[in-house]
């Protein structure tokens, strides 16, 4: 068939299964939005390409589909990039497909002109410049092909203008396919061995080559061998926080009960993360490169064994296919920690509850959690960026399904909003709520937009502290008293959100969040509630003045 490259671009689109890809217009690729308007794949307009990237992240490690997303070239692509940095640091799988200018052109630092391959060769997986109309299927697909086989992680495909325009003589194109390695069955009978010398094991549950499935085989293998189970940073649905297996968040401020569980464990069994610094508490809860306690680490990508932890026993496989293989390894009748395992997961019970009396004034985050506990289905998504208000959803919060839960392991903010968007258009019978600080939210705040535009109800909870309070809590660690660049001048929320034809409200005292969270819940609009914390209230233990006596 004869088709224009724009054409082959949405051809390959609906190939691979996509219905639905995030963007900013722009001239650079009008051809695409030309052919976009006859094809059955919907095109989320966005307001900020960060936004659009950071939505087609969301998107990825929701449904386990790959992401896509369209920017423009040059600054659309330099907005981008914090969205790709997400999701190269998450492994999620994200094509992103950003507009170049004339091929005639390159080289001379044409209007916008980047060069791709250097701008975010050290970001993506693999970076591609289509010369050839002729030759889109193919890249194309190798592009869906990468971002999904192995580590998990984006893909940046450049399109020159003019290309766009070419035709080409093509066939139809293909899916690409998903390569997912696998244990062999050495490696299933070597980790039976191991745990069956172990008298202290601890598994640890990471990375994005999951799906519900293998979760819930997952807890079966664990609650078949009593084992403890840590999930990292960031990747709570991972695993049914209420299961008698689990032992908590292996993440920022982990409970100490937890981390000297783990570093004085007599195996680390490591599935599908790379523990990096963040889980692994700056690299201090296994020794580098040799840690102390006998190590089974498996990964999707072979290069990962071994490059920060030598490992006792190395898996290449995914998340997934590992979990396929342990059915093979049969529980015994007993198991010598199982003692253990209940004492690990009443340890967790008694860290994920709210105290009963918060810290200053105003709304006490703790009570908040615990009336969304309450509240809330589990099978609600809850999505956030960063900064010390994440704190309380990530302690308090017990996810128990797989897909409800879309934050940055990178720790980038303003996220949470366009990751909420991604999320109610996806899953539109679910409840979305996203919270976010004051700083987070102004970030990407004006995807707020999209979500009125297409409809998607979400409920964003914005916690104001009148400061960048995460680096706050570091200046009055080290230069105590010494405020500078962290204090913040507000927007009213609540009334941004009416101005975008949303639902808002504003909560000053704990004791009426309840009613403002059920007015937005029933609005059925998008709706902001704006919750005023103490600056103090600055983590779920700590002020700042302690903060700052200390320093």
């Amino acid at each position: 068939m004869t088709r224009t490259g724009g054409q082959l671009i949405v051809d390959c689109l609906q190939a691979n299964g996509v219905a639905r890809c995030f963007g900013v217009p722009g001239e650079s690729y009008l051809a695409v939005l030309d052919a976009l308007h006859d094809s059955p794949v919907e095109f989320v307009v966005c307001r900020q390409e960060g936004g659009a990237a950071m939505m087609a992240d969301a998107h990825a490690r929701l449904t386990g589909q790959p992401g896509v997303c369209f920017v423009t070239r040059g600054p659309g692509a330099a907005n981008a990039s914090a969205g790709i940095h997400i999701s190269a640091q998450d492994s999620t799988p994200v094509v992103m497909f950003v507009g170049q200018v004339g091929r005639a052109m390159r080289g001379r630092e044409a209007f916008q002109e980047l060069d791709y391959r250097a701008v975010f060769g050290t970001i993506a997986k693999w970076v591609v410049e289509i010369d050839d109309a002729a030759r889109i299927l193919e890249l194309v697909t190798r592009a869906f092909a990468t971002a999904v086989s192995g580590r998990p992680g984006p893909v940046v495909v450049a399109l020159p203008e003019d290309m766009l325009r070419e035709t080409a003589d093509v066939e139809k194109p293909r899916p690409a396919q998903r390569i997912e390695p696998a244990p062999v069955s050495g490696d299933i009978a070597a980790l039976g061995e191991m745990l069956a010398r172990a008298e202290r094991p601890v598994a640890i549950l990471g990375g994005s080559t999951w799906d519900e499935a293998s979760v819930a085989a997952f807890m079966r293998f664990a609650e078949g061998w009593a084992l403890p189970v840590g999930v990292q940073f960031r990747r709570q649905m991972l695993f049914d926080a209420l299961h008698p297996c689990y032992a908590g968040d292996v993440g920022i401020g982990v409970n100490p009960a937890l981390g000297a569980r783990i570093r004085d464990s007599d195996l680390v069994i490591l599935v599908g993360g790379r523990f990096s610094e963040i889980p692994s508490s700056g690299y201090t809860l296994l020794d580098v490169p040799q840690p102390k306690q006998p190590l089974v680490h498996v990964h999707p990508d072979p290069e990962e064994l071994g490059r920060v932890y030598q490992p006792t026993l190395g898996v290449n496989a995914s998340a997934r296919r590992f979990v396929e293989a342990l059915s093979r390894l049969k529980a015994p009748n007993t198991v010598a920690w199982a003692d253990e395992t209940a004492k690990a997961h009443a340890g967790y019970l008694a860290w994920s509850t709210p105290p009963a009396e918060g810290t200053g004034r105003f709304v006490h985050m703790g009570a908040v959690i615990a009336h969304l506990e309450r509240t809330v289905g589990d099978d609600a998504i809850f999505c956030n960026g960063a900064g010390n208000y994440a704190t309380w959803l990530h302690r308090f919060r017990r996810f128990r399904r797989f897909a409800t839960q879309a934050a940055p392991t990178s720790g980038s903010m303003g996220y949470g909003v366009p990751g909420a968007v991604a999320a109610k258009l996806a899953f539109p019978d679910r409840e979305v709520i996203a919270l976010a600080g004051d700083g987070c939210f102004l970030m990407n705040g004006q995807e707020f937009a999209t979500a009125v535009q297409h409809g998607a109800a979400i409920v964003v909870l914005v916690v104001n502290n009148g400061m960048y309070g995460t680096i706050r809590m570091h200046q009055e660690r080290e230069y105590p008293a010494r405020i500078s660049g962290t204090a913040l001048a507000n927007p009213d929320f609540a009334a941004l959100a009416r101005a975008f034809g949303g639902h808002g409200e504003r909560v000053e005292r704990t004791e009426v969040f309840p009613d403002a969270f059920a007015r937005a819940r029933a609005s059925g609009k998008p709706a902001i509630i704006e919750i005023i914390q103490d600056p103090e209230a600055i983590t779920p233990t700590q002020t700042l003045d302690r903060i700052r006596n200390r320093g």
